[in-house]
């Protein structure tokens, strides 16, 4: 028989990792939905077969899982900064794109600059004596 195993202890995550995380895990679902999108309209070039549109909803789709994975660090943040910039260029494809982009860019904005600030709030008031 084994001895139980103690349970794992998580990695405490902040706030701007947390919502940022949200976003882009819900953003993955509409990239996917935007590929099929593209592929429906035909918005691709002539030269370009339609079923790329679907192909590149899945890779961004799968990106944006990936880069919930490295929030974390600050390198990780710009990613979703650049794949926010890939689905507001899909607007060339989708004018109606651009809304999406506009929707999910905000709340990705919010979700890291407030995140980061409540991050910031939450260290100076652990590292502050307890009375």
């Amino acid at each position: 028989m084994t001895a139980a195993q103690p349970p794992r202890v998580r990695r405490p995550r902040g706030a701007a990792e947390s919502l940022a995380t949200i976003v882009l895990g819900f953003e993955s679902l509409v990239a996917v939905l935007a590929g099929l999108a593209i592929y429906g309209l035909k918005a691709l070039p002539a030269s370009i077969a339609p079923w790329w549109g679907i192909v590149a909803g899945a890779v961004l789709a799968v990106l944006m899982v990936a880069t919930t994975r490295v929030l974390r660090f600050r390198w990780g943040i710009v990613l979703g900064w650049v794949l926010q910039v890939i689905v507001a260029l899909g607007a060339f494809l989708v004018p109606s794109l651009a809304i999406v982009a506009l929707i999910f860019g905000a709340m990705y904005g919010y979700a890291t600059i407030k995140g980061a600030a409540l991050d910031k709030r939450n260290a100076s008031l652990a590292a502050a004596p307890h009375e």
